[in-house]
């Protein structure tokens, strides 16, 4: 009886016992004998010179091995380093503890190490540190004004780069214009708060002349090869292993200073050393997101059609570079025409110091501000032109015989049905019955809103040439003598589930039991080379370099059946694991067996190779682009400024699906985190650098009783760009929600004269727009 195909099957998550029952290793949960503990302390000034530290206190404290400050390493320990490139970039130094100065609240200063972490914290105390407080800047655009505090004194302003992009005769489609539509946008900080804090543990072997790192990362490879140079090592010396993460969302894309301090700190007093970040370290420390604000103006005919569309947008950096700070308001650009086909776009980023923490890759990393600018503007046309939102929308898709499609960004969308998407949920949610709905309702004076977002994104991040570190992915195949399948991937989930994707991959190629197959990855002593997760590029990138090294291990089992068989390589059938002749189905060998005979090595053909292994990188040869359409059914209730989520339908395109259940969960995960970013979250310093929103009590997150039930659909459109047909869906969810839940709300709210509310929409923002309109109405305004 032939085995099923896995690929496309929903199978449960492999890697979900152990973690449901508590058995998996996060990196505090790892305990080597003698470890040491590290605390930091941080600044508590936004902006101040460092004039002295007073170490001696804590270094008495009974229990401590060692303080130290930025002084004590800055000559040891490299730059807290920046892989992004710009010809305009400024790139200040940023040392694993501040020396001078601090520019941001939660900046390192000193670090205490001790037999036991509640030792070294309460150590911290008695350090005494005597700043002189300098002007702070935390307004990104008052940075920019001749005269204010200027951050970095090497530069004469607090302009960190600037970044431009111009296609197509934008001065044309502004001038044949029957209506240009200007709107200021904001994209509010949000902290990412993955689960799992940030924690780093480091153990040097001085006899080996090895260090071994295990760290929460999302980059291992990417984090040995930074370590290396940070800490003067020879590269082949260091070993980075990424145990069990607790959620990343881009926030482990990094390297971050205290990765280089643990590791530092192990070096030289040869024990191990363990720090884990606390949650207020966390949201102090850790990259935020987004962190925008600008105007766009969109050129359009009287029948709706798009001409042109020009973004003019400062990108708020905080007060130093992280890895790929400067690369991510750049993909704003890059998606700045949508899922449309606009002739003449441009964009135009400042990105300016301010005195806080960086900015760098959260979910979706410069896709969802621009699907979020994209998808306002399309209401707000539609507003202008007195047009149906979805019929706008119809007419300016490009059509699927248009695909590959350029856009006037350079990019080139590699396949497409955007019509397709948005008829299954236009259909899925019942459109026209919600608008009756919403006109009954308000002759009640009650307030519906319907909102709509029809989006792609940029995904399976390489070619090689458009990144800053590599594009292409490792993976490796080998059929252990008993016939058991190990697979080696250079990827490095944390929650996408690829040990049980990449597993159903391997099984149809080789027609093994999928409980055969075991996927390993995030040790770079085992994983020879790779690049990361990150981008959505995990399956559709590593999956498609582990498909290929297990088609090289199914030709060279075919060789060496064959020979085995005495048959023609051509005359062989391979299934259900097993190679026969054709025509003598009894006459053949199963994929085991031909492991056991690669393995023994006697009766291999001459110069083959023994074993059963293959290994394979993939180097894509463009970007995939995913899309969908979401549409979000709200209520508002304008006497408290209340926002309740009716009904909530998204189809996504995410291209061929290895596993359905694994895409639900991504989805699912990532309209959560669009929908927090519309409604709650909101990272908040005041005009001193303070940071107002520094734990979970005053930083809101989407809570379960404020989830609806999510209505997921899919349409299936293969990619070219790999044999998989995948496109990746890690952000989708994020990026598609955000302004489906703001379109709906600015809908419900019309009424009222609204035409768009800044993010987060939180109820006291709505009350008093609401209550503002009804007094302008009653006093003959409006």
């Amino acid at each position: 009886m032939p085995i099923s195909k896995l690929v496309g099957a929903r199978v449960k998550r492999r890697e979900d016992p152990r973690l449901v029952r508590g058995l998996a290793h996060y990196v505090d949960d790892i305990d080597l004998p003698n470890t040491l503990h590290v605390a930091i302390l941080r600044s508590p000034y936004a902006h101040a010179r460092i004039k002295k530290i007073q170490t001696d206190a804590a270094r008495r404290h009974p229990g401590v091995v060692a303080v130290i400050t930025g002084a004590d390493i800055r000559d040891q320990v490299g730059l807290v380093p920046v892989a992004s490139e710009n010809p305009s970039l400024r790139v200040p130094k940023h040392y694993v503890l501040a020396v001078d100065k601090v520019c941001f609240v939660g900046e390192g200063v000193a670090a205490v190490v001790a037999e036991d972490r509640y030792t070294a914290r309460d150590a911290l105390d008695l350090i005494r540190v005597d700043y002189e407080s300098l002007p702070v800047i935390s307004d990104p655009e008052k940075a920019l004004v001749p005269g204010e505090p200027v951050i970095h004194s090497e530069w004469p302003d607090n302009v960190a780069f600037r970044w431009t992009l111009k296609q197509g005769n934008l001065a044309k489609a502004f001038q044949e214009a029957h209506k240009v539509v200007k709107q200021r946008l904001i994209h509010q900080r949000l902290a990412p708060i993955a689960l799992e804090p940030r924690g780093v543990l480091a153990r040097y072997l001085p006899g080996e002349k090895e260090l071994t790192l295990w760290s929460s990362t999302q980059i291992p490879h990417l984090l040995k090869t930074q370590l290396s140079l940070m800490l003067k090592l020879s590269e082949n010396h260091v070993r980075v292993i990424a145990p069990e993460v607790g959620g990343g969302f881009g926030s482990k894309l990094n390297v971050y200073a205290e990765e280089g301090l643990v590791g530092y700190l192990a070096l030289k007093l040869n024990r191990p050393v363990k720090w884990i970040e606390g949650r207020r370290e966390n949201i102090q420390g850790t990259i935020h997101g987004r962190g925008q604000v600008g105007e766009a103006e969109v050129a359009v005919k009287k029948d709706g059609t798009i001409l042109g569309i020009q973004y003019k947008v400062i990108a708020d950096i905080g007060a130093y570079h992280q890895l790929l700070t400067p690369g991510i308001p750049p993909l704003t650009g890059l998606m700045l025409s949508g899922a449309y086909r606009i002739p003449a776009v441009a964009i135009e980023v400042t990105g300016v110091f301010t005195n806080k923490m960086a900015t760098d890759a959260y979910r979706g990393a410069g896709r969802p501000e621009a699907t979020y600018v994209v998808e306002r503007m399309m209401d707000r046309v539609a507003q202008e032109l007195g047009i149906d939102l979805v019929k706008i929308r119809q007419k300016n898709f490009p059509k699927p015989k248009e695909f590959p499609f350029k856009t006037a960004t350079g990019l080139v969308y590699d396949s497409g049905n955007y019509q397709a998407a948005l008829d299954k949920a236009l259909r899925l949610v019942g459109y026209e019955r919600w608008r009756r709905e919403q006109k009954r309702l308000r002759n009640q004076g009650r307030y519906l809103g319907i909102g709509l977002s029809t989006y792609v994104e940029i995904c399976a991040m390489g070619p090689s040439a458009a990144m800053p570190a590599g594009g292409w992915e490792s993976g490796t195949v080998r059929v252990e003598p008993t016939g058991k399948v190990t697979v080696l991937t250079g990827t490095s989930p944390h929650g996408q589930g690829q040990e049980t994707s990449f597993a159903q991959i391997v099984a149809d190629e080789l027609g093994v039991d999928l409980d055969d197959i075991t996927v390993i990855h995030g040790d770079t002593a085992v994983v020879a080379s790779g690049i990361g997760t990150f981008g959505s590029r995990a399956t559709a990138v590593g999956g498609t370099a582990v498909l290929q090294a297990a088609e090289k291990v199914r030709e060279k089992a075919r060789a060496i059946a064959a020979h085995l068989l005495e048959a023609d390589p051509e005359d062989l059938v391979f299934s259900d694991g097993k190679f026969s002749v054709k025509g003598v189905p009894k006459k053949g060998i199963t994929i085991q067996q031909i492991a056991l005979e690669a393995h023994i090595a006697k009766k291999l053909p001459k110069k083959m190779e023994p074993g059963l292994s293959a290994t394979s990188v993939f180097e894509p040869s463009n970007f995939t682009f995913p899309f969908g359409t979401h549409i979000c059914v709200v209520e508002v209730d304008p006497k408290t400024g209340g926002v309740e989520i009716k009904k909530y339908v998204a189809v996504d395109d995410c291209g061929k699906v290895i596993n359905p259940l694994l895409v639900d969960g991504q989805i699912q995960g990532g309209i959560v985190q669009g929908l927090g970013q519309a409604l709650f979250e909101e990272v908040v310093y005041d005009e001193n650098g303070q940071l107002l929103t520094g734990s979970l009590m005053d930083y809101a997150l989407p809570r379960a009783g404020d989830l609806p039930r999510l209505d997921l659909a899919r349409t299936e459109t293969p990619t070219p760009v790999n044999p998989l047909g995948v496109k990746g869906v890690g952000e989708a969810g994020t990026i598609g929600s955000t302004p489906a839940i703001v379109n709906a709300v600015v809908d419900a709210l019309s009424p009222f004269g609204v035409t768009h509310i800044d993010m987060p929409l939180k109820p006291e923002k709505i009350w008093q727009l609401c209550q503002s309109k009804e007094a302008a109405s009653v006093g003959g305004g409006r």
